[in-house]
């Protein structure tokens, strides 16, 4: 499946920058849109010469001497699994630096800009960030919404020829990434107690995050359960969405909400092998609401830093609050056919100012509430692109 705004993207940033960095989980597709955007011919590609995969130990002794591998290199140079050799980044730098050498290099990586910071400090001017994430409903099409919603959006857990084989992928993808991705990082924290948190924090899905309550249930310390979440989120896992606070005489929340960022692995983690099991689970709700909001977000285009959510204790919440072209634009999320205006959202546009509340649900729907409230379904949403402007 080819990903045309995503290789877009790139080719965009390259114009700017020499070095560009594709960073998402391990799966996502980030090699593959490597592939296709070197073969596009927008970039002089020879992949004989200039792909570095720094999990093959043959790669990994052509940079054995790094500086005298890479300098005389033209055209594109990729870099795969980056994080494997953090000292390569002051070597891109004093390369990108000389006049002489023009080589436009992609680097890639199955960890955030945290987990790797000696990137984004090394080569702070000289490089550009592009998420890649796995398929949105913008990529595989309205129709796919159901498919999407139960297996998640890694490629290979998306296009499996059965829900059972999918279910299968998602454990060997698990299993992978607690057993292997976590102790390539330098991540010392074993498995079986991962796992355990990772199962526990599904049922957080869609919750505000308690590091006291999980800490007691693990027998951990609160600072402990939190560098756990620091783990799950700098690996692409879950997302920690901020609250915001408006300067207003009320006692705003605090305290981030966790959302699993595919919900396939939500599923894989709580037991939901189909969509019959689904439509009877306790998160039936939840698990829709973290669907349809990493769509939203997705589709918006905003960065992490505009992306929030907002709430009063005990009075009103506002799901989503996204800051995009100088407006405020909050959503609320729910799984119902029969969306109706309510105390907490007149609130949300009172305190908030917002420019609009969009009320996301599944379907194809489009309809006014108030003059600032509408109803506008999923589907509705994603292919309308006037709805975030």
């Amino acid at each position: 499946m080819e990903r045309k705004q995503l290789a877009q993207h790139v080719s965009d940033l390259l114009q700017v920058f020499r070095v560009v960095a594709l960073l998402g989980p391990r799966q996502s597709g980030k090699t593959t849109l490597a592939r296709q955007f070197a073969s596009s011919g927008v970039v002089p590609f020879n992949e004989a010469m200039n792909y570095f995969d720094l999990e093959d130990p043959a790669h990994l002794e052509r940079l054995t001497t790094p500086k005298l591998a890479l300098e005389k290199l033209n055209g594109l140079v990729v870099i795969d699994e980056i994080q494997h050799r953090p000292d390569l980044f002051p070597i891109l730098r004093v390369l990108t630096d000389r006049a002489q050498n023009t080589a436009k290099i992609l680097i890639l990586g199955s960890a955030s800009r945290d987990l790797i910071r000696q990137g984004s400090e090394t080569l702070a001017g000289r490089i550009g960030f592009v998420e890649v994430t796995p398929f949105s409903l913008v990529e595989t099409g309205l129709d796919t919404a159901d498919t999407l919603w139960l297996r998640g959006g890694f490629p290979l857990s998306f296009l499996a020829a059965s829900d059972e084989a999918s279910w299968l992928w998602r454990e060997g993808y698990i299993k992978t990434f607690l057993e292997r991705d976590i102790p390539a990082l330098g991540i010392q924290i074993p498995a079986a107690t991962l796992r355990r948190f990772w199962m526990m924090l599904a049922h957080y899905h869609g919750q505000q995050f308690n590091a006291s309550e999980l800490g007691t249930s693990l027998g951990v310390a609160d600072t402990t359960v939190s560098r756990y979440l620091d783990v799950l989120t700098g690996t692409f896992m879950v997302r920690r969405l901020t609250p915001w606070l408006e300067n207003i005489k009320k006692r705003q929340i605090k305290t981030p909400k966790i959302y699993f960022r595919d919900s396939g692995i939500l599923h894989r983690l709580l037991g939901i092998p189909g969509m019959e099991q689904m439509v009877t689970h306790p998160k039936l709700g939840a698990s829709w609401e973290g669907f349809a909001l990493e769509q939203v977000i997705r589709a918006s285009g905003v960065s992490e830093e505009e992306v929030y959510y907002w709430g009063v204790h005990n009075q009103a919440e506002l799901d989503l609050l996204l800051f995009r072209n100088g407006k405020r634009l909050g959503f609320e999320v729910k799984y119902t056919d029969t969306p109706r205006v309510t105390s907490s959202q007149r609130a949300a546009l009172e305190h908030l100012k917002l420019d609009s509340l969009t009320l996301v649900c599944p379907g194809n729907a489009s309809y006014p509430l108030d003059d600032k409230i509408h109803v506008c379904g999923l589907a509705h949403l994603i292919q309308t692109p006037q709805a975030f402007k």
